[in-house]
């Protein structure tokens, strides 16, 4: 169901769909190529800060901690200030905190700088979804999100792979120099593409409303599904992530090469979908699509846990983007209309659920690795995620 919009909102004002998936996306992409360019560097930082390995690759986690803890309190915020507004801001923040880690000195300060650039991109790509969700009318919604997700994708490719090549030419804080300016082109692409926003006067914060927002979400049984069920899809799907260049090695077929191509594939799956949500759609709909993404990502995992070649599990990660993508994108979708009067909450509590799936599923498939093995574990793995999309496709299928 969509809720009557304001003149404002319906019409569009910042232009049609895809100009607006433009703007939006030069920030989605600024905020994920931030989050990833630190990946390669572990190994130079280490050396040239005097810290261990284990140590320094928990760079990763000091931006993804506070960019699922920030959620709670950058959705309110958007709904009571302005989503534009706050998405600029959080830009300007992390692009300052990137700048500053071109000069950080000592590993504990590169971590600080870290956490604070992770806590300012968490507010760009939720309250991007929620403007969407204000603009994009129900029917194009999914196909919108979809091109969004383009742009998230490929910063989350770029980040990782550029800061690879180039570290040798321009060093770690070169590294961080570019990462610097990808942010500043995303700001500017934001804040040009929203000037006539900018310029109006925002709103007010208020503890009060915003409590009362959250209850009126987490009474909604809808709201409830969507962030149960992903948190549970992130559970299943992201566990396994950090521990395959472990199986890898172990089945003597490579290390971290083969490992970062196999990861590769879950990303080629993701751009697929990107690429034919539009013919998927029309093919599927939305109950059929989260009941497909549920199959086709357990028998992904399930390729995995066969533990066969590294070249099938890079097959298997592409499936298992491909349906990952058809349940996460159609979750995105509705969960922007659960309650339209508090857009920028329901999808931060949303981003909370996922983040916080994706770092609790990485113990739990640990410990399902070690004392059940293999094939076990991930075979669990994907019955769950099976289970999520029948479960939701039924739950969703429902009037709202």
């Amino acid at each position: 169901m969509q809720a009557a919009e304001t003149p404002q909102q319906g019409s569009l004002q910042h232009g049609p769909p895809a100009r607006l998936i433009a703007v939006l996306a030069a920030g989605g992409f600024a905020s994920t190529f931030a989050g990833r360019v630190v990946e390669p560097l572990v190994g130079v930082l280490a050396r040239d800060l005097a810290s261990p390995p284990a140590t320094v690759a928990l760079l990763s986690t000091a931006f993804a901690l506070p960019y699922a803890l920030i959620q709670p309190i950058l959705g309110p915020v958007g709904d009571a200030l302005g989503k534009e507004r706050v998405v600029v801001t959080c830009l300007v923040v992390m692009s300052l905190a990137l700048a500053a880690c071109t000069v950080a000195g000592d590993i504990g300060t590169l971590f600080g700088l870290r956490m604070v650039a992770g806590a300012a991109a968490g507010g760009v790509i939720p309250l991007s979804l929620a403007m969407m969700g204000d603009r994009i009318p129900m029917a194009q919604r999914q196909v919108a999100i979809g091109r969004f997700l383009v742009a998230v994708i490929l910063g989350q490719l770029s980040g990782s792979t550029i800061a690879g090549l180039i570290e040798g030419a321009i060093g770690w804080r070169g590294v961080f120099a570019l990462a610097t300016g990808v942010g500043i082109v995303g700001l500017l692409g934001v804040a040009l593409g929203f000037a006539r926003r900018l310029r109006a006067p925002g709103g007010r914060f208020a503890l009060a409303p915003a409590l009362a927002r959250y209850r009126t979400i987490l009474r909604t049984p809808r709201a409830r599904v969507l962030f149960a069920a992903v948190f549970v899809e992130a559970v299943a799907v992201f566990g396994i992530f950090p521990h395959l260049a472990h199986l890898i090695e172990a089945r003597g077929e490579g290390g971290p090469r083969e490992a970062g191509l196999v990861l590769a594939g879950f990303a080629a799956g993701g751009l697929t979908y990107s690429l034919t949500v539009g013919l998927l759609l029309r093919l599927l709909g939305q109950t059929r699509m989260l009941m497909a993404g549920g199959a086709v990502s357990g028998g992904a995992l399930l390729t995995v846990g066969l533990a066969g070649a590294w070249q099938t599990d890079a097959a298997a990660l592409v499936a298992l983007g491909l349906g990952f993508y058809m349940l996460h994108n159609t979750f995105q979708v509705q969960v922007t209309e659960v309650v339209p009067e508090a857009r920028a909450s329901a999808v931060a509590l949303h981003a909370f659920s996922f983040f916080c799936g994706q770092a609790i599923g990485v113990a739990v498939l640990g410990l399902g690795l070690e004392t059940l093995g293999q094939l076990p574990a991930l075979a669990l793995c994907a019955a769950t995620i099976l289970a999520v999309g029948l479960v939701t496709a039924r739950r969703l299928a429902r009037p709202g």
